[in-house]
């Protein structure tokens, strides 16, 4: 109940401070290759639901049917300005009115694709017992994600690589839930994100704050 109370209070008060810039990027997108504004996927949230999470758009149009469900630093589907918006991450801020609707939590798992949902084992099912974050121990530590795609076949490496071990350091978040771990995961995130030179020390120093099964998968993603 906290957790929710706090959600919605710290997601009202940034998109009322953030309402400049989103309708500044709203602006931009439309400018840069037109409408649709916003891309709504679907994701699967706390107990399997399906929601439609809502990002800036960052890829053309109808990017689905041009390409696979996860994006690498290479993919031609991303725009001029959409790389710009993923890099600092800004293609992001409308999913705090996920959080509003009650969707997402500030903090918690990637909401992840139905498409790779079906691929979780019994153990990596239990990630679905709490709602998806914004940001979150995965989203920190694989926030290089789409360099690591840079590879042959990037569907089959994010499958039986990438994702079992984002699973495996969000599955150690959901026992450890607590509001300190979330305040402490927000002021990571907004280092890391600043502060991109630094953000090898900075997660390392989350590991540290953490335990062992995430700083072990922390070093394999290296």
């Amino acid at each position: 109940m906290a957790k929710r109370l706090l959600d919605i209070i710290i997601s009202l008060i940034l998109l009322l401070i953030l309402s400049p810039i989103i309708l500044l990027i709203s602006v931009v997108v439309v400018c840069d290759t037109g409408f649709p504004v916003f891309y709504r996927g679907q994701r699967v949230g706390r107990y399997g639901r399906i929601f439609n999470v809502l990002k800036f758009r960052s890829m053309v149009a109808d990017s689905r049917r041009k390409g696979p469900g996860i994006t690498a630093e290479s993919d031609q589907r991303i725009t001029k300005c959409g790389r710009f918006l993923r890099k600092w991450k800004l293609d992001e801020l409308p999913q705090f009115i996920n959080v509003l609707r009650g969707d997402m939590s500030l903090v918690g798992p990637r909401p992840e694709d139905p498409q790779y949902v079906k691929d979780y084992n019994e153990e990596e099912k239990r990630v679905l017992s709490v709602k998806p974050g914004i940001t979150g121990v995965s989203q920190i530590l694989f926030r290089n994600e789409e360099e690591l795609l840079n590879v042959d076949d990037p569907e089959e490496y994010y499958i039986n690589c990438i994702m079992r071990q984002k699973l495996r350091v969000d599955l150690a978040y959901t026992q450890h839930q607590l509001i300190s771990l979330d305040f402490l995961l927000i002021v990571f995130t907004v280092l890391v994100v600043l502060l991109p030179g630094k953000s090898e020390e900075i997660c390392q120093r989350l590991c540290k704050r953490l335990n062992e099964d995430i700083y072990i998968s922390y070093s394999y993603q290296k």
